[in-house]
């Protein structure tokens, strides 16, 4: 098929800051894009070429839109899966499947999955109400702490409570969930594996991730990871597999952690370009989001290796902030060498919403990791 210059096109469910991302390729390549979001001001409506405003999770509104498109594709998790389930009946190709999504959307779900196909995960429970797990830490079955996970509609560290005492439980809400063993780890580690309908598969390099203690949101993201080799190939030899029990085509991020004895566990995965892979934009000789758009199009998958050291910092709004954006000192960050910002076009802030991200490159990557922290320090997300 002729994708480039030609009437295809390519629809994207989400119009947030990685659908902004995915459409910087999408124009390079000439692609035409249509794209559909609730908020009529997403960051993707200016650089797209067709803008809908719709409810993502409405049947109807998910299935009409589809069916104006070539190729369907997702930058969020939270949209109709039965949709997608008729579209691909019709014969639209969607791309992570229906079914791939169905496995990994409900958490308590995803889960199971890992078990069923002998991949390492953390000992977990899952409960249908709170009051179910109210019963089993009376049963004694689960010893504090340990960490809670909504089964849905979690997302940058929402839907996610460390549970140290009895009180920590009162403010969790009544849903469907997972109590999972707390893992002593050395790290959080990431690795993204793009594949395409014929089965071509790569992986990136192997991330290291560093979150807000508060937020539980990643702070940081370090391309390469500061581990030994042998833990390296091990996360993406996990990752492989991983990706091959799914049989997804597209990105699939699978977030892990390496334990005091090095072994790997997967943590869980989103099937889609990655907050742990925005370094690559800058870093890679092919970054994650045209990736993407070469899986799903069943075109061949470019080089995932990187051409320097990169590291990333998350943008968030102040804690004491909320109201119209301003970038404070965004020109100081600027003067330092290896420096990227990007700006992700949402006009109002409030603590700890992903405003943005900065990239930092260096051929040596601890000193990558001080500039980050520099830029951390000067750069402020607050309002006018």
């Amino acid at each position: 098929m002729n994708y480039f210059s030609s009437s295809f096109k390519l629809g994207i469910l989400g119009g947030g800051q990685l659908g902004k991302m995915m459409l910087y390729d999408t124009r390079k390549y000439d692609i035409q894009t249509n794209v559909i979001d609730p908020n009529p001001e997403a960051p993707s409506k200016f650089a797209c070429n067709f803008f809908e405003q719709g409810d993502l999770m409405d049947y109807e509104t998910v299935l009409q839109f589809g069916r104006k498109v070539d190729v369907l594709t997702f930058e969020i998790e939270g949209v109709n899966i039965e949709a997608l389930e008729q579209l691909e009946k019709e014969g639209k190709k969607v791309y992570p499947q229906a079914a791939v999504l169905r496995k990994i959307q409900d958490k308590g779900v995803q889960k199971q999955f890992y078990s069923e196909h002998h991949i390492p995960t953390s000992p977990f429970t899952v409960y249908q109400e709170k009051d179910d797990l109210t019963e089993a830490l009376v049963r004694k079955e689960w010893e504090y702490p340990f960490v809670w996970k909504s089964c849905t509609g979690g997302y940058d560290g929402n839907g996610v409570s460390i549970i140290r005492s009895e009180e920590d439980l009162i403010p969790v809400p009544d849903v469907p969930c997972i109590a999972e063993k707390m893992i002593p780890f050395k790290n959080e580690l990431a690795v993204i594996v793009a594949r395409n309908p014929v089965g071509e598969v790569k992986t990136y390099p192997v991330v290291e991730m560093e979150f807000h203690p508060e937020a539980n949101q990643v702070e940081y993201v370090i391309c390469p990871a500061r581990i030994d080799s042998a833990v390296a190939k091990k996360a993406r030899e996990l990752a492989v597999k991983v990706s091959e029990a799914f049989e997804h085509v597209g990105l699939l991020a699978v977030e892990m952690f390496q334990t005091q004895d090095d072994k790997v566990l997967v943590n869980e995965v989103a099937p889609r370009p990655h907050n742990s892979g925005h370094y690559s934009i800058e870093a890679s000789y092919t970054n994650q989001f045209e990736q993407h758009i070469r899986a799903i199009l069943d075109l061949p998958l470019g080089d995932t290796e990187s051409k320097v050291g990169g590291v990333m910092v998350n943008l968030v709004g102040d804690e004491s902030h909320e109201g119209q954006v301003k970038y404070q000192n965004i020109e100081k960050i600027m003067k330092m060498p290896g420096v990227t910002p990007h700006i992700y076009g949402k006009k109002q802030t409030r603590p700890f919403r992903k405003m943005g991200h900065v990239t930092i490159v260096h051929r040596d990557i601890n000193k990558a990791r001080k500039i980050a922290e520099d830029v951390k320090k000067e750069i402020k997300v607050i309002s006018r």
